[in-house]
């Protein structure tokens, strides 16, 4: 079972049960939603009917109201160094499709399962042992940095230990004037 219908200047096919996203509508933020504007109905499968007059309808309920994701519109002519940057998002309403009558049937969207409640969690009481274990864990890890500290440490003082070569420091002028 599906219907067509028109809503916000746009076409959708709908069955009971679907969540739909229609152009923004003036309705509450929730609530129920009536499409009277049905083009075709499909009661069985192969079936199309055109609906006469107001016999058919659609209902839903309002499930939420936002903005689509942003689109870039981005405006360019080469060589004239003219750029233009411009967002945009849509608004809308997503709507869930509960009934579709016509012709004297209703066709209903099977009921959406109850929320559960979410339980409190109890708050575990403080026992001195994970305490113990966390200055233990620390106590680790800070004889773990010392010892690579140290390694760094000898690594540079063995660096530092090499003898760098000497320079010459005589020059060629001086072997000129000894021989004088």
């Amino acid at each position: 079972m599906y219907a067509v219908i028109r809503a916000g200047g746009k076409q959708y096919r709908v069955a009971p049960g679907d969540v739909i996203r229609i152009e923004k509508t003036q309705a509450e933020k929730s609530g129920p939603l009536e499409f009277t504007d049905v083009l075709a109905v499909s009661a069985e499968a192969g079936q199309i009917a055109r609906p006469q007059g107001e016999g058919a309808r659609v209902l839903g309920d309002i499930v939420e109201q936002g903005r689509a994701d942003k689109i870039l519109v981005f405006h360019y002519k080469r060589k004239k160094q003219y750029k233009k940057l411009a967002g945009h998002r849509q608004p809308f309403t997503a709507v869930r499709i509960t009934e579709i009558a016509f012709d004297g049937h209703k066709f209903t969207a099977p009921e959406l399962p109850a929320k559960k409640e979410k339980k409190e969690k109890k708050a575990r009481p403080a026992h001195a042992e994970p305490q113990a274990h966390k200055a233990e864990h620390k106590a680790e890890h800070k004889a773990e940095h010392k010892g690579h500290e140290k390694k760094a440490a000898a690594h540079k003082g063995e660096h530092k230990a090499e003898p760098k070569p000497a320079k010459h420091s005589a020059k060629k002028s001086d072997s000129k004037h000894k021989k004088k």
